[in-house]
């Protein structure tokens, strides 16, 4: 649910864009999410700072999460809550620690073998970097870039949004996304989102996300036969099962960038998933990772 303040301020961009036909659905549909932008390469002069490629910081009793093969992933990001903790989707995350982010190869787009780490403030004492090994499952020099965040209105994208609603006769869909662009405050420098809606042509992401993390079960492109076996989980309910992907989420989705090195596929985006339930009890460990390239 978006906050007074965010509600206010769609208010006006409506308005301003006179969108007002769309306004219950997209108050009803914006999500509040957490926009990560490149601020500086990396100087690794301070120690715990949010950052995207390059080396994490890590205490010496971190060892470096490998993939089933024993290669070592590749570090993606290290996001500190501290500086995470005055956005309003924040109140879905820890108040303090850090989040780390690693990937193994990125080949098949589903079910991407990935680590995520959760360690809290105590733990970070003795942290310092912790330059990666030689070789990583990514195969590459990745250069890490100081990123700041900021709070967004995250509407529906392409793969998400009801055209039916947003199209009238007076506006069409590059006007939407004009609209989606001045709530979102999007620029060249944003990295990665997290709570937003990821990157895809189907709108169907949470179905799959949700069918491994509850079953460990392939999507088979479905939403139907998805929901089926969910509801299977939940032995006939159908409404928990609703639910369970409503609170699914987009836990991180980090974009391709040419200055840090990351490529996915053809400049595609990759994204991490965790159930609502587990985010806010603070386990980390059952996650979901996949790709989407057009």
């Amino acid at each position: 649910m978006l906050s007074e303040n965010n509600q206010n301020k769609l208010g006006r961009i409506v308005h301003e864009f006179q969108f007002e036909h769309a306004m219950d659905y997209l108050k009803k549909s914006v999500r509040q999410g957490i926009r990560l932008s490149k601020k500086e390469i990396e100087s690794y002069n301070e120690i715990g700072s949010s950052r995207i490629g390059g080396d994490p910081d890590l205490p010496t009793m971190i060892e470096w999460p490998v993939d089933s093969d024993g290669t070592p992933m590749t570090f993606l990001a290290q996001l500190s809550l501290r500086e995470l903790v005055p956005h309003e989707a924040s109140e879905l995350l820890p108040v303090k620690g850090m989040l780390y982010f690693f990937v193994g190869v990125d080949e098949p787009a589903y079910g991407i073998e990935h680590k995520v780490i959760y360690l809290s403030e105590d733990k970070l004492q003795e942290a310092n970097r912790y330059h990666s090994p030689e070789v990583t499952a990514l195969e590459g020099e990745f250069t890490g870039y100081r990123v700041s965040a900021r709070s967004t209105m995250e509407p529906p994208n392409y793969g998400y949004v009801d055209y039916e609603i947003v199209e009238d006769d007076e506006h069409d869909y590059e006007q939407y996304e004009e609209l989606c662009f001045k709530l979102n405050d999007e620029n060249s420098n944003d990295l990665a989102v997290m709570f937003g809606y990821p990157s895809t042509q189907h709108g169907d992401c949470e179905y799959e996300a949700a069918l491994h993390l509850l079953t460990g079960q392939q999507y088979n492109y479905s939403m139907e036969s998805a929901m089926e076996k969910i509801t299977d989980h939940f032995k006939g309910n159908a409404d928990r099962a609703k639910q369970e992907v409503q609170d699914t989420l987009l836990l991180l989705a980090l974009d391709s960038d040419q200055d840090v090195g990351f490529c996915w596929w053809d400049a595609g985006e990759l994204q991490f998933y965790i159930r609502k339930e587990d985010l806010l009890a603070g386990n980390f460990a059952n996650t979901y990772c996949s790709l989407y390239s057009s």
